[in-house]
């Protein structure tokens, strides 16, 4: 049962913490969601647990005035039903006054909640929430408040951002002095091996990125949508950290699980991806059809889950550095495809209804793999009728003629680091 005096409570102890100030990095999602602040619709962070949704939410209190805030991760409110929203209103104008923002954390957890949403965006009141299911919130802000709301995806610390938090600042002229760049090329390797989740960064401790995965599992999925085959969500999750960046197909996934049939398999990955654990990237064809029905690649949240997922699994170098390219067309708001005919090119980018960039993404270029990498590029090229192509490697740059088209050669750190559009 929620009283009052509970909600009071929990009101004013989250009130406090807020006032405690923290080593925040400047997240580079910021100035892309502040301006729709003025905008009437309600603002949706989504994203994997402790990617930073929450200290993202506290940076946009610095940015505005005349709000309040309450977290639902609280063990506090598990008792929470919709019902106790009015309460919980009353409890946070005693706290912070009258106010015409709400900033709510992990609301889904909260069943019905869009129904008290609507009732404050109906009066006037801006709401931002966050959640770390995408398909829950969008389901229930999709029946209550269709086209009124806007979502954002909030990802773990971008390289730029990684460099933010190491005090690295950077010129471009740093790529081009031999000791700045050998210590550039340090920092990335680190990235690629740890990753970009704030807190493991700080505390480096494999058991958080543990626990954090086992919570992610067992209250994102497994109890969530009441999965009876636990047994056979962890050999999936285990089974796709081994494939990441590599084509799968339901059926091979199915066979390898000992499964009867695919939709067991195709269920339990639309899991995965709602919790922002695991993304499925489908091979481009004008036909939907054919799209559909067509290999798929698998890409993983965060490197540091490497470290949880396989058991015995070291990540292949090429591999990881194509799932963070992966990672960065996302963040970009990009719209990411594989293109495979003969060969194989790592993404093209839809912008519109037009192919528009074509993206190769090699660990490092030599006589052994050019042909293949070249090959898998320009038939993209030629198929989407691009007169240039974007080959990402380590460090090698350069450009190339083939066919009448160009090849911009360029190290992927310059890619990361570039600003964005």
């Amino acid at each position: 049962m929620i009283t009052k005096d509970l909600l009071r409570q929990v009101v004013f102890n989250q009130k406090k913490d807020l006032e405690v100030k923290k080593e925040m990095i400047r997240r580079d999602l910021l100035g892309k969601i502040l301006p729709w602040m003025k905008d009437e619709r309600v603002l949706i962070l989504t994203g994997v647990r402790r990617c930073g949704k929450s200290t993202l939410l506290r940076q946009m209190m610095q940015e505005v005035t005349g709000w309040c805030y309450a977290s639902f991760e609280d063990e506090r409110l598990l008792d929470f039903r919709a019902q106790d929203f009015e309460l919980l209103n009353e409890a946070l104008i005693e706290a912070y006054g009258p106010t015409n923002i709400y900033f709510f954390d992990e609301v889904q957890n909260i069943d019905k909640f869009e129904t008290f949403v609507r009732r404050l965006q109906e009066a006037g009141k801006k709401v931002v929430l966050t959640g770390s299911n995408a398909a829950l919130l969008s389901k229930e802000m999709g029946t209550r408040l269709t086209g009124r709301y806007k979502a954002f995806e909030v990802y773990p610390f971008s390289f730029s951002e990684f460099l933010r938090y190491k005090s690295v600042l950077l010129a471009k002229a740093d790529w081009h002095i031999p000791e700045k760049k050998v210590a550039l090329l340090r920092l990335f390797e680190e990235y690629l091996s740890t990753g970009g989740l704030p807190e493991y960064l700080k505390n480096k401790d494999v058991d958080y990125v543990r626990t954090l995965f086992e919570n992610i599992l067992y209250k994102d999925i497994i109890a969530r949508y009441d999965v009876r085959r636990e047994k056979i969500m962890k050999e999936l999750v285990n089974l796709l950290a081994t494939l990441v960046a590599s084509p799968f197909t339901y059926n091979a996934l199915k066979n390898a699980l000992g499964l009867s049939n695919a939709i067991t398999v195709k269920e339990y990955l639309s899991y995965l991806g709602n919790s922002y654990l695991f993304f499925e990237l489908l091979k481009f064809s004008y036909s939907v059809k054919k799209q559909l029905g067509s290999p798929r690649k698998i890409y993983l949240i965060d490197s540091a889950f490497h470290r949880v997922c396989g058991a015995t699994f070291t990540p292949d170098k090429g591999k990881n550095l194509e799932n963070v390219v992966f990672l960065e067309l996302k963040r970009r708001g990009k719209e990411p495809y594989y293109h495979a005919e003969k060969h194989e090119c790592d993404f093209v980018v839809k912008t519109g209804t037009t192919i528009t960039e074509a993206i190769q993404v090699c660990y490092s270029m030599d006589k052994a793999n050019q042909e293949r990498e070249l090959s898998g590029l320009l038939e993209a090229m030629v198929t989407f009728k691009l007169k240039k192509g974007l080959l990402l490697t380590l460090e090698q740059s350069g450009e190339l003629t083939r066919e009448g088209k160009r090849i911009t050669l360029m190290p992927v750190l310059a890619w990361l680091t570039q600003t964005n559009d």
